[in-house]
């Protein structure tokens, strides 16, 4: 059994702050002037903490201060703990003393153009909490990253979680009233020599959507390329090509008239939107939350 004198010491958060922005910049000086220090403060608890773990952090490299190889295997984990320690704290703020946090991770396009427009009814029938929302774009590690539940859309392949079906995906072809009426667009199979909005991740759906409709020819793949929905729906309201696209993005601009069908053709893809919480874990917050969500998308798609 350990005793007192056997247990390491923990350096201090500022010697911890110290370290971590002179990591980052691998510079004394420019990390002091981050943190409103002198550049001699900064050496000073960067040595600190040497002298704590055993071993050098940074190597000198002429002028300039360089990490070794165990300096950078700490700065990536030690980076990775004080941004958790942050969303903890930013989180405990948003909440106050009355309500409870929860953080969800989800696609931006998803999060932007769907879930954060219906928040307020969420809030309004769970007053006790407060939501917050980042980027996820791709599974991650629920015990490394702060997040209580994440939308995830593609196949059931992420370990060690518990992922529940939100709902599939139907993507229909869309255009603005004034992209129609300049290319004469009367029905689908107009749009093989029309310009063509493309997103890079999916290089073979307007193919995919052709075959849907029963055409036999193949489109015509020019037109403009973009790497997020968001832009790809921007573009096709500013009468740029038209763009297939998911039908609940775009319900606002479908109700407005922004942007109208061209076909009755819904192509359903292959993947799935998932909520995703971590293995083993109930918490009574994500079960209210996916109870929500999924009254929420039935309407839309059957979940």
């Amino acid at each position: 059994m350990k005793n007192a004198s056997q247990t390491p010491i923990l350096p201090s958060l500022a010697v911890l702050r110290c370290f971590e922005a002179a990591a980052r910049r691998e510079s004394f000086t420019l990390a002091a002037e981050e943190l409103h220090l002198t550049q001699s403060a900064v050496s000073r608890q960067v040595r600190e903490l040497e002298q704590t773990l055993g071993f050098p952090l940074f190597r000198r490299v002429g002028r300039r201060v360089v990490l070794s190889d165990a300096g950078r295997r700490f700065a990536d984990e030690l980076g990775t703990d004080l941004e958790r320690l942050r969303q903890t704290v930013y989180q405990t703020i948003a909440a106050g003393d009355q309500r409870r946090a929860l953080r969800i991770a989800s696609l931006p396009t998803f999060a932007n153009r769907w879930l954060i427009p219906r928040l307020e009814q969420f809030e309004a029938t769970n007053p006790d909490i407060v939501v917050s929302i980042g980027t996820c774009l791709e599974p991650f590690d629920f015990h490394r990253e702060r997040f209580d539940l994440a939308i995830h859309f593609g196949s059931e392949d992420w370990p060690d979680t518990r992922m529940v079906r939100l709902c599939d995906e139907e993507v229909v072809a869309v255009a603005a009233p004034r992209f129609v009426e300049r290319h004469g667009l009367t029905g689908p199979a107009d749009l093989d020599s029309a310009p063509l909005l493309h997103l890079d991740s999916r290089p073979h759906a307007w193919r995919e959507w052709f075959r849907a409709a029963g055409l036999r020819n193949e489109p015509v793949l020019r037109g403009k390329w973009f790497d997020q929905f968001s832009m790809i729906i921007t573009a096709a309201v500013a009468s740029l090509g038209a763009a297939l696209l998911p039908a609940y993005l775009i319900e606002e601009e479908l109700h407005s008239g922004r942007l109208v069908r061209v076909g009755d053709t819904a192509m359903r893809t292959d993947k799935c939107y998932y909520i995703v919480t971590p293995a083993g874990v109930e918490d009574e917050l994500c079960r209210r939350f996916t109870d929500w969500i999924r009254a929420e998308v039935s309407p839309i798609t059957p979940a």
